[in-house]
């Protein structure tokens, strides 16, 4: 046996999830911050520079989030291609679905007002950078920089030059221009493929390769999220003890509750009533890639159990590849509702009034970001950052925010894709009973699992 072979045969150790690094990081940070406090841990260092350089590493995502949500629609609009009639039925069942998902979560917002209970903890850590100081009041002036009416913002989503919204992180303006320019890109295909243009796919392969690399990138950044939340958390227990956990038990409950009242009231009478398919039949042939979207943190790994499931309930395969291939770049409601809940969470937190014009721009925000991110690792924590601009948090309470926010995203984050793996299946059995679509299932239905 050479040694070669003898390496290929020993058993290969499997990586550690991330939600268990971020375990690990939070466990960490809280025996840091009991044992030492404020005083210095080695070498001068204190947990409150612990704290600085995990919201660097969050300022880094936010870097980065720009340009990946800018070539994510663009490789959606080189990788996918279907008719207008039937991109503006599967959009139309899309926005509706996201829109009760941002009214429940919205609703249960407003009327508990949980994040009243977090803006001693988010002040105390805001002030590590030395940027801010004192109680959550005082932070009030910092992230107010931008009005939160939707009207007079209207003229901001226009940018001055195409460089301005990557500098500014304008998500609504960097998904706009993404889809004007992928609009655009479909067009010369078209004509390249009559031969009245030139050929696109030179910049198609370009698009493709430097979107691979950004998600390169994103993984190594992502890699290092565990020790930005070890940081803050040591920061923030070392000034204020445990109480930053009651805090985020609020937080993390009424999340938890919006997307249970979305994904087990809404889900199944819309199933029942519009495609008149049972909550025994979609829940029951469903469950097997529900709980395979739970277990695998992803509803883009879930899409072969889901035409499964799909088939198994009836619903043509054309509606299937539809909705759970192509649509689930659309189906965001678990990531879209987190991101508005959390924004609306914070700015109640800093005691900033956020009247409706502004929670609708924060609804338009969470809604773009979410698209097209469905394949992208971690994209709820991906476009947090974006979400949370919009609301009018400045980059020290973004910063100091997002690491105290992970500490309960793990789990978080398996329940959007479940709800995000829901919605996939929802939108199937909505298209097939759009009228004039047939609702039995097709000659090709039982092929669909084999096939992908």
């Amino acid at each position: 046996m050479t040694a070669s072979e003898a390496t290929d045969k020993q058993p290969q150790t499997r990586p550690i999830p991330l939600y268990l690094r971020v375990l690990g990081g939070v466990i960490v940070g809280i025996v840091l911050g009991l044992v030492f406090g404020p005083r210095p841990i080695l070498f001068g260092a204190t947990t409150a520079d612990l704290g600085r350089l995990g919201m660097l590493v969050i300022k880094l995502l936010k870097a980065l989030a720009v340009p990946l949500v800018f070539f994510a629609i663009l490789d959606a609009f080189v990788k996918t291609d279907i008719s207008w009639k039937k991109g503006v039925r599967l959009l139309l069942i899309c926005a509706f679905n996201a829109s009760v998902a941002l009214m429940i979560g919205l609703s249960i917002m407003n009327t508990f007002e949980p994040g009243r209970h977090f803006g001693d903890v988010l002040a105390a850590v805001s002030s590590a950078n030395g940027k801010a100081s004192g109680p959550a009041h005082e932070l009030i002036a910092a992230s107010q920089k931008a009005s939160l009416g939707l009207i007079d913002n209207l003229s901001g989503y226009v940018p001055k030059s195409l460089v301005d919204p990557f500098s500014e992180n304008s998500v609504i303006t960097i998904v706009l221009l993404g889809l004007l320019v992928g609009t655009a890109l479909r067009r010369a295909r078209r004509r390249a493929e009559a031969g009245e243009g030139p050929d696109t796919r030179t910049l198609e392969h370009g698009i493709e390769s430097i979107y691979a690399v950004l998600i390169e990138a994103l993984d190594i950044v992502v890699r290092t999220v565990p020790f930005a939340v070890l940081g803050v958390v040591a920061d923030v227990v070392g000034k204020t003890g445990l109480a930053i956990f009651q805090s985020i038990w609020i937080y993390l409950v009424t999340v938890l509750a919006a997307l249970a009242v979305h994904s087990l009231l809404y889900y199944p009478l819309a199933a029942w009533f519009v495609g008149k398919k049972p909550p025994r039949v979609y829940l029951g042939h469903g469950a097997d890639a529900i709980l395979t979207g739970l277990s695998t943190n992803s509803s883009l790994a879930t899409v072969p159990v889901t035409l499964k499931a799909l088939t198994r309930m009836g619903v043509s395969s054309e509606s299937s590849r539809l909705a759970a291939c192509i649509g689930t770049n659309l189906n965001n409601d678990g990531i879209l509702l987190y991101e508005a809940m959390t924004a609306i969470f914070l700015t109640q937190a800093l005691g900033l009034h956020v009247g409706m014009s502004g929670q609708v721009t924060i609804a338009l925000a969470s809604v773009m970001a979410a698209a097209g991110v469905a394949g992208i690792p971690e994209a709820g924590l991906v476009v947090l950052p974006l979400v949370l601009g919009v609301a009018g948090l400045s980059d020290t309470v973004i910063a100091a925010a997002i690491p105290l926010v992970m500490t309960v995203d793990w789990l978080i984050a398996r329940c959007r894709s479940g709800v995000n793996v829901m919605s996939d299946m929802l939108v199937a059995i909505l298209l097939d009973a759009a009228p004039g679509k047939s609702r039995a299932n097709d000659s090709n239905g039982d092929q669909m699992g084999s096939e992908t």
